[in-house]
């Protein structure tokens, strides 16, 4: 395994990064472009997750009648993929993935499919992937979720509707959660005509009945991975500045609340000619506390805490529910490493608090725990301390050129290379 050593501080002051196509809008126009062969799109990820995506519609279309797909990791394409198999008549399929894939519940997807009709059955653990489907038209339209369920679970659902006979009338029960993936994955059908309606906790999705015309679509870059520039000038000098591309003002991804966010931590962001300037401001002072519900973006939790320990604040998140079913338990995952760092952090189930603290510990080992986002969350920290980070590859799934990128803005990096004694 490989082991990352960062040292010193930012180099260059002003750097200009592309980074890639979002995983999330991605891996839903890969299945929309699946179910309309009329689409093209544009500026599509580099991650594992949606070339994984590609590879396994790949296969579908080669291999119709039986196959095996193996997502290894990548938990938006099994909760999408499921839904896909489901009604691509005459065609059986054992989807599995990794060893945490089997671990990472999706009965409430299954059950949601099955009202539908779909035929869906667990290859070896009740709940659990892998699942055998077998492909068939689905002719009931009615269904009726929790409200405060994975947003891959509904966006799944959304994304087939317009393909059933009689389209998808989807139920949400309680209080929704995660509502601009929901609103991501209904404006890219809108896009390429599909009608919809998202009312009180009701949505519509209408059957497409006519022929569409080709389109060409532009995947927006990915806000989660901008997040980690976004800690990197929050703990960097006055000097920094960052300018990312391709983004939009009005974005389709929930992270996008970055730019708001870092507000508190000192960080302002500057849109223009499909771009963001992001720099540590010296007008703007952080807050000694930082109090948020990440409910509707909870991928960019990690990266705010560690932000908030590397300079000193007190930081609160709610609205965490999901992140036990990730990659790992990033909330587990985030008190271990933290606590190594020197941290004073609680958790429960759904939040955590964050004491302030002056000190941050010196060469310190970060396990990864095959989450990429602990290793990019806790990357920037090299700007205050000597530390490595383990399995350093795994940055893989959703940024491959994460640690290029980082060179590329002046960061010391040592590749290490470690016997596997697995």
């Amino acid at each position: 395994m490989n082991i990352q050593i960062f040292k010193s501080s930012i180099v260059n002051c002003h750097s200009s990064i592309a980074i890639t196509g979002s995983k999330s809008e991605s891996n839903r126009l890969l299945l929309i472009q699946a179910l309309y062969p009329q689409i093209t799109i544009d500026n599509l990820s580099n991650s594992d997750d949606s070339v994984l995506m590609q590879k396994a519609l790949q296969t579908s279309i080669s291999n119709s009648v039986s196959s095996s797909v193996d997502i290894h990791h990548a938990g938006t394409a099994m909760r999408f993929l499921s839904a896909y198999f489901s009604i691509k008549e005459g065609c059986e399929v054992l989807l599995t993935g990794s060893s945490r894939m089997k671990e990472r519940p999706i009965k409430i997807l299954v059950e949601a499919l099955r009202h539908l009709g779909a035929d869906i059955q667990y290859a070896e653990n009740e709940g659990y992937p892998p699942l055998r489907i077998k492909g068939k038209k689905l002719t009931n339209s009615k269904v009726t979720l929790k409200a405060n369920v994975s947003s891959q679970y509904i966006s799944a659902l959304l994304l087939i509707a317009s393909k059933l006979e009689n389209g998808l009338e989807l139920t949400l029960d309680g209080t929704i959660t995660s509502i601009p993936y929901i609103k991501m994955t209904l404006q890219l059908l809108h896009q390429i005509g599909v009608e919809s309606h998202f009312k009180n906790n009701v949505i519509t999705v209408k059957p497409q009945i006519s022929n569409l015309k080709s389109k060409a679509l532009t995947v927006e870059s990915d806000w989660s991975s901008a997040s980690y520039f976004y800690s990197i000038v929050a703990l960097s000098d006055l000097c920094t500045e960052v300018t990312l591309t391709s983004y939009k003002n009005n974005s389709l991804q929930g992270d996008s609340v970055l730019s708001d966010i870092y507000k508190a931590f000192g960080v302002e962001t500057k849109f223009e000619n499909n771009s963001i300037t992001i720099t540590k401001s010296s007008t703007t002072s952080h807050q000694s506390s930082i109090d948020l519900n990440l409910s509707n973006a909870p991928d960019i939790a990690q990266t705010i805490v560690v932000t908030a320990f590397g300079l000193g604040l007190e930081c609160s998140l709610k609205g965490l529910h999901t992140l036990k079913i990730k990659e790992t338990d990033r909330l587990v995952a985030l008190k271990n490493e933290l606590e190594k760092l020197g941290a004073d952090i609680a958790i429960t189930d759904t939040s955590l608090h964050l004491k302030p603290s002056k000190v941050i510990n010196k060469n310190v080992t970060i396990a990864t725990y095959k989450d990429h986002r602990m290793a990019m969350a806790f990357a920037p920290l090299a700007l205050k301390t000597t530390l490595s980070i383990e399995n350093a590859d795994v940055v893989s799934k959703s940024y491959p050129q994460f640690w290029e990128d980082l060179s590329t803005i002046g960061f010391q990096i040592n590749h290490i290379e470690v016997e596997n004694t697995d």
